[in-house]
């Protein structure tokens, strides 16, 4: 039976992953939802405004959607199919971009309700990681720890003797 912690993270990466791979979709294409995708190009064209210097750089707001977009599909895809080391990398990217996207809505002074979404998945993003990184088991780490006559050390080979 998998445990408890496995299964945490299997439902988070899945659930996670569903969910920016539907936002992704959205800013890239109409197809789902063609108001949600019209709202994401009037938010894009008012983050472009209020930050002059990506304009500067030759950032269009179409290309800064599009990019958000494509990393936030890409990452959800990994995030719930991929297993191992790369559900990771692609959580720590959502989290940057979920941190991105909360400094755009901050500095265009959106209210709260149009950015409580990502404040709620970053939330999740960050219990995902952390739960992941956490050790195994403290029950098998401390089997392996223990000495003859229950002396601890440091590398199992060795006893300590006191």
């Amino acid at each position: 039976m998998a445990s408890p912690r496995t299964v945490t993270i299997v439902s988070l990466s899945v659930a996670l992953g569903l969910f920016f791979v539907f936002m992704g979709t959205i800013k890239l294409s109409p197809r789902l939802s063609k108001d949600a995708y019209s709202e994401m190009k009037r938010a894009y064209k008012s983050y472009l405004k209020a930050l002059p210097g990506l304009k500067k750089l030759g950032i269009t707001s179409v290309l800064l959607r599009k990019t958000i977009g494509s990393l936030e599909l890409a990452c959800g895809i990994v995030l719930t199919l991929v297993p191992g080391r790369p559900r990771d990398v692609a959580n720590f990217v959502l989290l940057l971009l979920v941190l991105i996207v909360l400094f755009f809505h901050q500095l265009v002074g959106d209210p709260l309700k149009r950015y409580a979404h990502a404040l709620v998945f970053g939330i999740l993003l960050t219990c995902r990681l952390l739960v992941s990184r956490q050790p195994e088991e403290e029950l098998h780490d401390k089997k392996s720890t223990h000495g003859q006559n229950g002396a601890t050390s440091h590398d199992p080979k060795k006893i300590k003797v006191s």
